[in-house]
């Protein structure tokens, strides 16, 4: 049946864009929550100087860099350094000493943008003495949002907030002492990138690499309807060790989580779970 009005053309003409990206690229989008999807793809679509999706759809069809132009914008950016300091807080106090226990630690970010987390997540284990025997694999779907994370260069006007939330968080050191600076950048020191990979992964369609003692995927399933927020969930779920730590952010719950009762809050509102069992 033919679409009966404007917002049902543009629908179709969403989901042609969606399935059409998804045939040619392999990236799947097509479960997105659709309202935080409409407005990212109308500042797309203000980026390119598109009126029309259909348009769009054909230049991302027969312009690879247009494709990589796309994936980039569409990824959600929105990170800062030890974001939820309590939740950092939580992990020096409770979840610090679970980890003292294995010889040797996996840590997976999953949506690591371009990497203020994944370097919290350093420093912590840095201060905590398990930096040298863990390796953090970091991912995301876009390449070009990768490669500013592996750089490890954030904006140095940022400096003055992460300090406080460093602070927060239970820091112990001189923060600048994480970073080298020049007149507009903050670098994060190498010691804090050696353990760290970076690595193309997307949760809508790639599948479990490895086997996780700690898990952080925070504020990313918000972004998804409730088909991929069920597979993201089984991905996890399945590349997380009995016993393993799951971080997710603070807007999201595990409610409707076919794996749900295999996990306890820690503590009450932060988010961050133990897997009791398989």
């Amino acid at each position: 049946m033919a679409p009966s009005s404007e917002q049902g053309l543009k629908d179709l003409e969403v989901d042609l864009l969606l399935e059409g990206i998804f045939r040619r690229y392999g990236y799947d989008f097509r479960n997105y929550a659709r309202a935080s999807l409409l407005r990212r793809l109308q500042k797309i679509q203000d980026m390119e100087g598109i009126s029309r999706i259909t348009t769009l759809l054909d230049r991302i069809l027969h312009d690879p860099a247009a494709m990589g132009r796309f994936v980039e914008s569409l990824a959600v950016h929105t990170t800062s350094m030890f974001r939820d300091p309590d939740v950092y807080m939580l992990v020096r106090k409770k979840v610090v000493a679970h980890l003292r226990t294995y010889p040797f630690l996996r840590i997976w970010v999953a949506g690591c943008s371009t990497g203020e987390e994944v370097y919290s997540l350093a420093i912590l284990l840095k201060e905590e003495g398990l930096y040298d025997r863990c390796r953090i694999y970091a991912t995301d779907m876009s390449d070009a949002v990768l490669d500013r994370a592996r750089r490890g260069i954030l904006p140095i006007s940022t400096m003055r907030d992460y300090t406080l939330a460093y602070q927060q968080a239970g820091g112990r050191e001189d923060f600048s002492s994480y970073y080298l600076t020049d007149n507009a950048h903050a670098i994060v020191r190498a010691n804090l990138r050696k353990n760290v990979i970076f690595s193309q992964h997307n949760l809508a369609t790639d599948e479990i690499f490895n086997e996780f003692h700690l898990i952080f995927c925070r504020n990313v399933n918000i972004y998804f309807n409730v088909t991929l927020q069920t597979r993201v969930f089984d991905l996890i779920n399945g590349s997380l060790t009995p016993f393993g730590i799951l971080g997710i952010g603070k807007k999201e719950s595990l409610r409707g989580n076919p794996h749900a009762d295999v996990y306890e809050e820690i503590e009450p509102g932060l988010r961050v779970f133990r897997k009791t069992r398989s």
